[in-house]
C-alpha cells in the first residue's frame, strides 16, 4: 500500500513533484478511511486519507467543506487544516491535507472560535439552508439541496431521508409523519439566522493545537441553524465548560436551545442506528415517542 500511496503522491503537481517524500507512517484514528503522516524530505508532514477509487466523492465533499470552514475562521481562535490535493490514481484514493500537531489543551479557544465562524457566516448574505453537492455523514449519504425555510429543510434533507432507511430495522416512516410537520413549523419558531455548521461536531473531530488554538477536521458541513453543532457537542461527551463558556462569550445561545437538542441530535442517533444497530435504534424511539408527546 505505501509503495502504491508513494507512486500516486509522486504524480501530484501540489506535493509529489514540489517535495520529495521522504517515508510514509500509518496513524490511527480512522473508521472509515485509513491515515498516514507522509514525511517530506525538507522537513514537513502532510496528513494523508486513503480509500478505493470509488469513495473519491467522500474526499470531494471533506475538501469542499473545509475550504468553507476556512473561509470563515478567525485564526486568532481556531484552525481548519489546508486541503493540499485530492489524488486519484489507479485504484486509490488519497485526500492529503496540512498536518496539524495536536494536544491536550483548554476549550475555550475552539468554543470562541467555533462561534465567530457561526457568526461570521451569518453575516454572508446567504438566503436559504442547505449544500450545494451530495455529502456524507459517517458511511451513510447527506442529501444536497435548498430550502429558505429552516423547519422543512432539516425534515425533508436530513431527518426523513434516515427514517427511509430505518425502514431496514423496522420504522414505518408513514407513523411520524405527525411528528415531521409539528417539526417543520416548531424549528422555526426561534429565528435561526443561516451559518455554516461542521455538521458533525463530536470530540474526535476537534481538537486543539500545540500553541492551544481550537481545530476543526473530519466535517460533514452545510448552511444551518448553528444550534445543530452545539447539540452535537452534547451527544457523546468531550466538551467541557470553557468550551461552552468561550462559545457563549462571542454569541449567547437562545434560552430556549435545550429544547431543540434532542430534535437536532436524533439525525446523527438515527444516522448510527442505521449504520450501527444496537442501542442507537433504541433511543431514537425514544426520543421519536417523547416528542410524540410534546
Amino acid at each position: 500500500m505505501k509503495d502504491l500511496i508513494q507512486r500516486a503522491l509522486s504524480s501530484s503537481n501540489n506535493i509529489g513533484k514540489s517535495f520529495f517524500v521522504d517515508k510514509i507512517i500509518a496513524v490511527g484514528g480512522g473508521c472509515i478511511h485509513q491515515a498516514w503522516c507522509i514525511h517530506l524530505q525538507n522537513g514537513k508532514k502532510v496528513f494523508a486519507k486513503t480509500n478505493h477509487i470509488d469513495n473519491i466523492n467522500m474526499f470531494k465533499f471533506e475538501y469542499e467543506c473545509l475550504l468553507a470552514l476556512k473561509r470563515f475562521a478567525n485564526e486568532s481562535y481556531i484552525y481548519i487544516p489546508k486541503p493540499l490535493d485530492l489524488i486519484s490514481y489507479q485504484n486509490i484514493s488519497i485526500l492529503c491535507l496540512e498536518w496539524i500537531d495536536l494536544k491536550q489543551s483548554q476549550q475555550n479557544l475552539l468554543g470562541k472560535g467555533l462561534a465567530l465562524m457561526h457568526q461570521l457566516s451569518s453575516k454572508a448574505n446567504n438566503n436559504n439552508f442547505g449544500w450545494e453537492q451530495e455529502g456524507f455523514i459517517g458511511f451513510n449519504s447527506q442529501k444536497r439541496g435548498w430550502d429558505s425555510d429552516w423547519g422543512k429543510f432539516f425534515v425533508n434533507y436530513r431527518l426523513r431521508p434516515q427514517l427511509l432507511k430505518a425502514a431496514t430495522w423496522g420504522i414505518r416512516i408513514e407513523d411520524y409523519e405527525d411528528i415531521l410537520i409539528y417539526l417543520s413549523s416548531y424549528l422555526n419558531n426561534h429565528n435561526p439566522s443561516i451559518s455554516i455548521v461542521h455538521g458533525d461536531l463530536w470530540s474526535g473531530n476537534c481538537g486543539n493545537t500545540e500553541n492551544g488554538l481550537g481545530s476543526l477536521y473530519d466535517p460533514a458541513s452545510y448552511w444551518a441553524d448553528r444550534e445543530v453543532d452545539i447539540s452535537m457537542t452534547q451527544l457523546f461527551g468531550g466538551f467541557n465548560r470553557e468550551f461552552y463558556e468561550g462559545y457563549e462569550e462571542i454569541w449567547p445561545l437562545d434560552k430556549f436551545s435545550k429544547d431543540r437538542t434532542d430534535i437536532y441530535n436524533l439525525y446523527h442517533l438515527l444516522n448510527h442506528a442505521n449504520i450501527f444497530g444496537g442501542s442507537y435504534k433504541k433511543t431514537s424511539l425514544k426520543i421519536l415517542k417523547d416528542l410524540r408527546s410534546r
